[in-house]
C-alpha cells in the first residue's frame, strides 16, 4: 500500500509593512483632529489651573505659612500641624460627624436614584416619563441658598409650614436630633434627579433583545428586572459607588454652613466647616491645609479600597 504524504509548505510571514505604513503619525493625527483638540483645550486649561496648580499650596501643611513671606520663605515645621490636629479635642467629633453623614449618604442617598430609574424605566407613557424626569432633575440646578431658605420656610419654629400643619412649636432647625435628617432630606431632594438621569442613560444601552429572550423564556417584569436590567447597569453602579466613596468625606460646604447654628453645631460640624471657621476666619492657613490634606489622603484610600472591592465582585473598577 502506498501512502502519500502531502507536504504543506509554511506560508510566508504576513507583510505588516503596509499596516504600519497606513497608521498615521502622531503629528498627522493632531492635524486631523485639530478642531476637536482646540475644543478640548479650554476645559483642559481650566482643569490644570484650578486643580493641579493649586496643589502646590499643599506645601503649606508642612510650614508655618505666612502670606507676607510666601511659600519659599515661611518656616518649615514638618508634621507639627498634623500632630496638633490629631491631638485637638475636636478631631474625633469632626471625624464622627463626617463619617455619620457619609454613611447616611451611602445608605439613603446613593441607592435612591437607582430605584427611581428602575421605576421610570417601567413607565410606558412617554410624556409622563419625560415630565417626571424634568421635575426631579430641576432641583440639581437650584442653589443651596435657595434650598436652605425653603427648609427654613417649612421647618421654622414660629410660622413654619410643618409646625402650622401639626399645631406645634418645635424648633426643628436648632434641634440636634433633627439636623441630620434635614441634611439628608435636602440631599435626596436636590441630587436624586441627577443620579437618575445617569442610570436612565445606562438603562437605554441595554440590548432590547435580552428582554425579548427573557420574555420568551417566561420571565415576568420582576425577573426581567432582576436578571436583565440590574446586570446591565452593574458597571455604572460600580463606577458611581467608587466615586461616591471618594466623596465620602466631602459632604458639601455650602449646605452645612447655611444650616449650622450654635445649637446644632455639635452634630453638624464637619471637616469642611472646620476648615472655613479656623482657616478663613482665624487665619490658621497651615493648620487647615493639613486638615484638608488628611481628608484628601483618607478619600484616596477609600477610593482604592472600594475599587478593590468592586474588582473582587467581578466588575472592572476605575483602574
Amino acid at each position: 500500500m502506498n501512502s502519500s504524504v502531502t507536504s504543506v509548505s509554511p506560508s510566508p510571514p504576513a507583510d505588516t509593512s503596509s499596516v504600519t505604513a497606513s497608521k498615521p503619525s502622531a503629528w498627522k493625527r493632531i492635524k486631523r483632529d485639530k478642531w476637536m483638540l482646540l475644543m478640548m483645550l479650554p476645559g483642559l486649561l481650566v482643569f490644570i489651573l484650578f486643580k493641579y496648580v493649586p496643589m502646590f499650596g499643599l506645601v503649606a501643611a508642612f510650614q508655618n505659612y505666612k502670606s507676607y513671606l510666601g511659600f519659599f520663605h515661611s518656616h518649615w515645621v514638618g508634621w507639627k500641624n498634623f500632630q496638633i490636629f490629631f491631638n485637638d479635642p475636636s478631631f474625633f467629633q469632626l471625624l464622627r460627624n463626617t463619617v455619620i453623614f457619609g454613611v447616611y449618604k451611602m445608605i439613603f442617598v446613593f441607592p435612591l436614584p437607582i430605584i427611581v430609574a428602575l421605576m421610570l424605566n417601567e413607565v410606558q407613557v412617554n410624556w409622563y416619563k419625560r415630565l417626571t424626569q424634568t421635575f426631579i432633575y430641576i432641583p440639581h440646578f437650584i442653589s443651596w441658598v435657595v434650598v436652605a431658605s425653603l427648609t427654613v420656610t417649612f421647618f421654622a419654629s414660629d410660622n413654619g409650614v410643618v409646625n402650622r400643619m401639626m399645631g406645634t412649636n418645635i424648633n426643628f432647625l436648632a434641634n440636634p436630633s433633627t439636623f441630620r435628617p434635614e441634611i439628608i432630606l435636602q440631599q435626596i431632594w436636590k441630587e436624586t434627579g441627577w443620579g437618575t438621569i445617569i442610570y436612565l442613560a445606562a438603562l437605554s444601552g441595554i440590548d432590547p433583545q435580552l428582554y425579548e429572550a427573557a420574555e420568551i423564556d417566561g420571565a415576568g417584569r420582576w425577573k426581567q428586572m432582576w436578571h436583565v436590567t440590574l446586570p446591565g447597569i452593574r458597571g455604572t453602579v460600580a463606577t458611581l459607588f467608587i466615586l461616591g466613596m471618594g466623596s465620602f468625606l466631602n459632604m458639601g460646604f455650602e449646605q452645612f454652613l447655611l444650616m449650622l447654628n450654635p445649637l446644632n453645631r455639635s452634630v453638624g460640624d464637619i471637616y469642611d466647616t472646620f476648615v472655613y471657621e479656623v482657616g478663613i476666619n482665624q487665619g490658621k492657613l497651615s493648620y487647615t491645609t493639613a486638615v484638608g490634606l488628611f481628608k484628601s489622603v483618607a478619600s484616596l484610600i477609600l477610593v482604592a479600597i472600594s475599587n478593590k472591592v468592586v474588582k473582587v465582585l467581578g466588575e472592572e473598577g476605575l483602574y
